[in-house]
């Protein structure tokens, strides 16, 4: 038996002819480097995904817990910063000047957000049709406003819509009329149209690119059956546009719920505007937390704010995403 099993041995390590032996040694190799290898790309996603989700961790995560852990508080006169629980809370849903607010933008929202969409996707769709001359100047001066900030443009149109001075002051001074586009009844529909100017190039060209986006096919085909341009926009080009309309209100709520730049900077331009600390719920937050060391009260509204607008902007996306798909 031992002579035996000497020579079974050495075949075995001299290799058999069907390699049998380097087979199994092979599949042995690779099971063992596969875990190895998932293990290393693992490693480089996660290098990868890290700067962000650090950004992510600084600066949107940290500053919620913090502002929620804020909203907890008081800020007495005597004895400091005192824990009050829910107490702002409760204080902010009786607050009728917060309401006050929260009705102007949503009003605001309700009428500037569907006359902006509207003139954007008439334009796209002006300039999608080829008929435009001066194609590409036309969409670049349409967008070019996006490009300006917001602080800059609010100056420019304080000074152009002025009663002291700009456009109006001088029709005002030629015509002998009392024209003011920042009086307290006319101040907000003057924001409309500043934030109008500065936006609709920027969903122009989402609906734009969509547009460019669709076959050629279809159109060919809509020509071959006679169907004229009203009827190839009703019919093409509309339909292609709800899914981008959808995500463009979304962004336009979001944008406009969001409104502090021009009711800030306006009152130190023009008088008697109707301009309040506030007008809008994010200016009534700056000025509880920079003007009334209210830090946790206006904590507590801004977070009360960011969830309105997120339900409504949650609403309007099921909504919007079911009748995209009904059609």
């Amino acid at each position: 038996m031992e002579p035996m099993t000497r020579n079974t041995a050495a075949v075995d390590h001299a290799g058999r002819p069907d390699g049998t032996v380097e087979a199994v040694a092979s599949r042995s190799a690779t099971q063992h480097r596969t875990p190895v290898r998932k293990h290393r790309k693992k490693q480089i996603g996660l290098v990868f995904v890290a700067p962000f989700a650090l950004l992510f961790l600084l600066v949107y995560v940290i500053p919620i817990l913090y502002a929620a852990y804020l909203s907890l508080f008081q800020q007495k006169l005597i004895g400091g910063n005192k824990f009050t629980g829910l107490a702002n809370y409760t204080k902010l849903f009786q607050d009728a000047q917060f309401w006050d607010g929260v009705g102007r933008v949503f009003w605001f929202t309700l009428i500037q957000v569907p006359v902006m969409l509207i003139l954007a996707m008439a334009l796209a769709l002006a300039l999608d049709s080829k008929r435009l001359h001066g194609a590409k100047f036309m969409r670049v001066s349409i967008f070019l406003p996006y490009a300006v900030p917001a602080v800059v443009s609010t100056l420019m149109w304080g000074f152009m819509l002025g009663v002291k001075y700009g456009l109006f002051g001088s029709l005002n001074k030629a015509l002998g009329t009392d024209l003011n586009p920042f009086g307290p009844g006319t101040t907000l529909i003057s924001i409309g149209v500043m934030v109008t100017w500065a936006f609709t190039g920027f969903n122009m060209l989402i609906f734009y690119a969509v547009l460019k986006a669709v076959p050629r096919d279809l159109y060919e085909a809509a020509a071959l059956d006679g169907a004229n341009e009203f009827q190839v926009v009703r019919k093409i080009k509309l339909p292609a546009l709800r899914s981008s309309l959808v995500i463009a209100v979304i962004f336009s709520i979001i944008g406009t719920f969001q409104i502090f730049n021009e009711p800030q900077i306006l009152p130190s331009l023009v008088a008697n505007s109707g301009i309040t600390t506030n007008y809008t719920p994010n200016l009534y937050a700056y000025n509880l937390a920079f003007t009334g060391s209210q830090q946790g009260y206006a904590a507590a509204l801004a977070l009360v704010m960011a969830a309105i607008t997120i339900a409504v902007a949650y609403a309007v996306q099921i909504r919007g995403l079911k009748n995209a798909f009904d059609h």
